[in-house]
């Protein structure tokens, strides 16, 4: 048995015990929830020879306890949530919290609960009273550890490691039923690691399992951090590096030297059909990067990785919470978290998510508004089946801002928050999301997840920006864009989740069906006839301001239609031939094919098919529990269009990777690290043809290579102490091609990146809920475009936090680029070069009730 204990804020009680972590499922059998002399005692029967795994936390007069690597095996559950119980306890709930845990509630009338957790022969066991007497432990047992914010949907916790297990031969060690019980005094927060994924293989693996590169960003490390946009948290991620945001909008990153797909839950959210603008934050539980190609599980993706964001789902007890951030430049933005339970046995929950936002920029002239909101409404209609709605509603309005422009091999020398256009044009955006989730469980191996989705973005541009640079590099060209875009995306997915033995080999079988149509159009697109220029040392705005334009049809996209169709099947096996033996197959067959029609202009239509088998194969192999070293191979495509020399229809473009790393927990269990060597090579790639001057025709006789390695490290160092920290080198260049330099580096992507975030909070004392946070953030020089004619220079950004919680109230104070370093977040053409913000000030307050 593992004892640890944990000190915060005074006045809040707080029992834990924590069993050795195993690779099984503990099986819950049955529940039982009855009153004793004391108060209430929570009883969760398990096998003889099984013991779950406990964390535990508590918020005002809530106390939760996580039960983790453990799964619900009854069928009657309609007794597993009480009210009043016994005097001084007003609920207690035993729910699901997701595949593999469980989480037990008991809410006190007027203070929090004491409660103690044990292992005995009836089970696991929670004695619950409101007591004032506490048993306490000497002090050299005693350890001081952090407080959670009980904005966790499921409180990310460090999984403990158990002790090196016994040979072959030697006998198990019995679990003591001895009754032990830790009193302290605080909240424990979560922690900096994630200990399971479901990105990896679409079911809830341990990260330790899984024979690849994944990485999480928990909900804390982004509210420690400030993160109000995705690229401040990716950051924290070895290899991902932001690339643009096509003028303030759908923002790119590039992971391991090439494009990342990004995803929501599990589902594609594709930048050019449903991602208009920056994805919101304010309902995101956590964010998961999974490096090296992933068309095995989700289609057409490039082979460098995809980012999933999960979203935050139903509490099943009340909670509330409402937010307000202000910050340099006239920043504001209040939010609110509220969930519960929406009748009294507790089958129906919801949460809302909403948040709205304005700030003007360190860019001149540059402002925005945002509003949100999330609904999310989840069904239990039977111990075996659930439905989930989940709805978004984004509006986005800003000018078109693409940052500044190169002069010879370099960035020209202007101020930083310059603006290269006229501002009073702005664009705006609408972007719908509604999901339908059907979760049932057929046996206790066998379970079915239907997924439903329909998206709708809009998006209304009127834009002056840069065109191009003259020849006197002074003398920007301008254009101005009138027009607007409308996109729709229908998706269905279906997951069957198998479990079963072939003797003594454990199996995870998964199959999957998936089809997706999208469809867009452009409507009343014009550009000017003339537009102005601007002087980008001495400009003259009002030139620009007043210019009198004539406005005219775009040919190329005035009455535009766009639609793709995609059919997918597949299939994966994660085998368990040993405890430290597991093996991943798995593969994928999608159908493909999309077409773009122009009416006012036939000659730029297109039909695009395609269909590719991606595979995917990986072992994981464990010498001794705490490290686990794999290896893998897997393949990724991407539909591509265009005009071969010769006629013949073009093939998507083919990634392929191999990768060995060695993942490690240490501190038991509390710190988690991984170190990855891997190698892409990207063919099929388009190109000038040499013997066809025509420049509508290429060959596919490109290629693209990229290799380096990474480490990644997060999770709890000392109690009240956690760390997230990254390092990447990064070889990405062009290995074959006749329309680029061969051997130019990929544009945006650095050989060095490197990061350090951590965060100490005061456990104890007068100043207990005091923390500190501290980061820098490093960048190697980038090349700015394939032709590698200007670069990008190095920079170290360094950001620090100031915290403080007590009770229900929590502030923070963020300091972004505390030594106001001139940067460039990303870059993607010589007349896109985005520029990073200067010192900014960021204060937060929130209030639980």
């Amino acid at each position: 048995m593992h004892l640890v204990s944990y000190v915060g804020l005074a006045g809040i009680v707080v029992n834990i015990v924590i069993q050795p972590a195993r690779a099984d499922v503990v099986k819950v059998t049955a529940v039982e929830i009855q009153p004793t002399a004391l108060g209430a005692e929570i009883v969760l029967k398990t096998t003889d020879d099984e013991s779950p795994q406990v964390f535990t936390s508590s918020f005002g007069k809530t106390f939760v306890a996580n039960v983790v690597n453990s799964q619900l095996q009854i069928s009657d559950r309609n007794n597993l949530r009480q009210i009043n119980p016994v005097k001084g306890i007003a609920v207690v709930t035993v729910s699901e919290a997701g595949a593999n845990s469980l989480r037990i509630v008991v809410i006190g009338e007027t203070e929090l609960p004491k409660v103690r957790v044990r292992q005995s022969e009836k089970g696991l066991v929670l004695s619950a009273s409101t007591s004032a007497t506490t048993v306490t432990q000497p002090p050299s047992s005693v350890e001081p550890v952090t407080k959670p914010p009980a904005s966790e949907t499921q409180p990310q916790v460090t999984t403990p490691q158990s002790e090196v297990p016994p040979t072959e031969g030697e006998a198990q060690q019995p679990i003591t039923t001895e009754e032990e019980e830790i009193v302290i005094t605080g909240e424990r927060e979560t922690g900096y690691r994630v200990p399971n994924s479901t990105t990896a293989t679409k079911t809830d693996t341990p990260i330790r399992d899984v024979p690849g590169n994944v990485q999480v960003i928990p909900r804390q490390v982004i509210e420690d951090q400030g993160a109000v946009r995705i690229n401040d948290a990716l950051r924290n991620v070895s290899g991902v590096n932001f690339s643009l945001d096509a003028g303030g909008r759908s923002p790119e990153f590039n992971v391991r030297g090439f494009e990342a797909n990004q995803f929501k839950n599990g589902l594609r959210e594709d930048r050019q059909f449903n991602t208009r603008t920056s994805p919101e934050t304010a309902n995101i539980e956590q964010i998961e990067v999974l490096k090296g190609p992933a068309s095995v599980l989700f289609g057409q993706a490039q082979p460098g990785g995809i980012i999933n964001f999960t979203t935050k789902r139903p509490l099943p007890e009340p909670f509330y919470q409402i937010e307000f951030t202000a910050g340099s430049y006239d920043f504001y933005r209040p939010t609110l978290d509220f969930s519960g339970p929406l009748n009294s046995d507790g089958t129906l929950a919801y949460r809302l998510n909403a948040a709205y936002e304005h700030a003007e920029s360190f860019r001149d002239f540059v402002s925005t508004e945002r509003y949100f909101i999330a609904p999310v409404v989840s069904w239990r209609i039977n111990p075996n089946t659930s439905l989930t709605f989940e709805g978004e509603y984004l509006r986005d309005r800003r000018p078109i801002d693409r940052g500044l422009v190169a002069v010879g091999d370099e960035v020209a020398d202007i101020p930083l928050s310059r603006f290269l256009g006229d501002p009073s044009y702005e664009q705006e955006m609408d972007e719908f999301r509604s999901y339908l989730y059907l979760d049932h469980r057929f046996s206790e191996n066998l379970s079915l997840r239907t997924a439903l989705r329909y998206t709708s973005s809009k998006e209304f541009y009127n834009s002056v920006e840069a065109n191009e640079l003259e020849a006197d590099d002074r003398t920007l060209l301008l254009g101005r864009y009138y027009g607007g875009q409308y996109y729709e995306t229908y998706t269905l997915q279906n997951d069957l989740v198998w479990k079963f033995n072939t003797g003594a080999i454990a199996h995870t079988l998964l199959f999957g069906v998936e089809l997706a149509r999208q469809t867009g159009r452009y409507f009343e697109d014009a550009i000017a006839a003339e537009s102005p220029s601007l002087d980008i040392f001495d400009p003259d705005y009002e030139s620009v301001f007043d210019f009198p334009y004539s406005l005219e049809p775009d040919p190329t996209y005035s009455g535009g239609k766009l639609s793709s169709d995609t059919i997918a099947v597949y299939l994966q096996d994660q085998i368990a031939f040993t405890d430290n033996l597991k093996l991943v197959l798995g593969g994928r067959f999608d159908s493909f094919d999309s077409e773009e029609r122009y009416p006012n202009d036939p000659t730029l239509n297109v039909n695009t098919e395609a269909s590719e088998f991606s595979p995917r194969v990986g072992i994981v192999y464990q010498p001794i529990q705490p490290i686990s070293l794999y290896a893998s191979y897997s393949r990724a495509f991407v539909p591509q269009t265009g005009r071969l020399t010769g006629g013949g229809a073009v093939e998507p473009e083919i990634g392929e990777q191999y990768e060995v790393g060695v993942k490690g927990e240490f501190l038991d269990g509390r710190l988690a690290s991984t170190l990855a060597f891997y190698d892409i090579t990207k063919s099929n790639v388009l190109t000038d043809d040499p013997s066809n001057p025509d420049p509508d025709f290429s060959i596919q006789v490109g290629e693209q290579q990229s290799k380096g390695f990474e480490l990644d490290v997060s999770g709890e160092i000392l109690p009240g102490w956690n760390v997230i920290a990254s390092y990447a080198y990064t070889d990405a260049e062009i290995s074959v091609d006749n329309t680029y330099t061969v051997g130019n580096r990929l544009n945006n992507v650095p050989f060095n990146t490197a990061s350090l975030w951590t965060k100490y909070t005061i456990q104890s004392g007068s100043l207990a809920g005091l923390g500190f946070g501290a980061g820098i953030f490093y960048v190697d020089s980038r090349a700015g475009d394939l032709d590698n004619t200007f670069t990008v220079p190095d920079f170290t950004r360094v950001d620090a936090a100031i915290y403080y919680q007590r009770e229900n109230f929590k502030a923070a104070l963020n300091f972004k680029n505390l030594f106001d370093v001139e940067y460039f977040e990303g870059v993607q053409s010589r007349t896109q070069a985005i520029p990073g913000a200067p010192f900014t000030v960021q204060g937060t307050v929130s209030w639980q009730f």
